[in-house]
């Protein structure tokens, strides 16, 4: 795949306050951009790549007939989501429709946007479906080649726990290994991060493929040297729940050779806390949030 300009964000250490040198950092569209748009569908990816975000974060699940899909639940989520008739979900019901149970044609034919989330007032309200993977593959090569003009990575988190094997996903050897051959088809692997909670899956894609980038994801209050040990070895990333960060685990996590990225940044007050610690990006369901603290271009050629 020939390359194009290679985008690079930084913060401008005056415009923040910082009396440091710009410093880079990854900008990532959470769900692409949940707060403005419907999460884990193209509207928001492409919403996320004019906002100018390095890497697009989201999540992949199995449907029944073998699809990746992009979303977060592997249930129809009732606070979001419609039924195939265009119904409502009572809230007890929701995982009751379990993607897993269910193709993808009838998947597509669910409205994850029109009821809008209040947890995100300013998002808006469009009829949209979940989209395939290879489709937000497709949709957001061809917006980066025909208007953005870089090339961002993709952040991509495989929803699985031990509990939920073979009733709302595949084992993790083949969650793994269906994932990979479906981005083999479409992207090099440069340009991938893989993530998850389920440390099973990262432990898989550490020994089947070594070449590819790994990010722990972290809502635990353990120590990092405890969550390391459990692991089994050293991540690429360590993406931990902002909350639980502190300026000297990100130094710590430095001197192992680790980078840090937390979720789900969305304040421009902890954006800029976070900076000045030194992470080396955030992940944000307001990537035009971020871009408002004097986010640059550097156009790498």
């Amino acid at each position: 795949m020939k390359l194009m300009c290679k985008f690079s964000a930084f913060f401008l250490a005056l415009n923040i306050g910082f009396p440091m040198l710009a410093q880079k950092i990854d900008i990532q569209g959470h769900r692409g951009a949940r707060g403005l748009k419907p999460e884990n569908t193209i509207p928001a990816f492409l919403l996320a790549l004019d906002s100018g975000v390095t890497t697009l974060e989201l999540d992949v699940v199995i449907s029944k007939d073998g699809q990746v899909v992009v979303s977060h639940e592997p249930w129809l989520n009732p606070a979001i989501c419609l039924d195939p008739q265009g119904n409502k979900i009572p809230e007890e019901d929701g995982t009751k429709w379990n993607l897993y149970e269910m193709t993808y044609e009838e998947i597509a034919r669910c409205d994850c946007g029109s009821l809008g989330n209040p947890r995100f007032p300013e998002q808006e309200k469009l009829k949209v479906s979940k989209p395939l993977l290879s489709e937000v593959f497709r949709a957001a090569e061809h917006h980066m080649k025909s208007y953005t003009r870089y090339e961002v990575d993709y952040n991509i988190e495989l929803k699985s726990n031990p509990a939920g094997d073979n009733k709302y996903h595949p084992v993790p050897e083949e969650f793994s290994a269906m994932v990979y051959a479906l981005i083999d088809q479409y992207l090099p692997f440069e340009r991938i991060v893989i993530q998850s909670f389920d440390f099973r899956i990262l432990q898989y894609w550490h020994k089947n493929y070594p070449h590819v980038r790994l990010a722990a994801l972290i809502e635990n209050t353990n120590s990092i040297g405890i969550n390391l040990a459990s692991l089994g070895f050293r991540p690429d990333i360590y993406s931990s729940y902002y909350k639980l960060l502190s300026r000297k685990k990100v130094q710590d996590l430095h001197l192992r050779r680790i980078k840090v990225i937390p979720w789900t940044v969305n304040e421009t007050k902890q954006m800029k806390k976070l900076v000045s610690w030194g992470v080396d990006g955030l992940i944000t369901d307001y990537p035009d949030r971020a871009r408002s603290l004097g986010l640059t271009l550097d156009l790498e050629r």
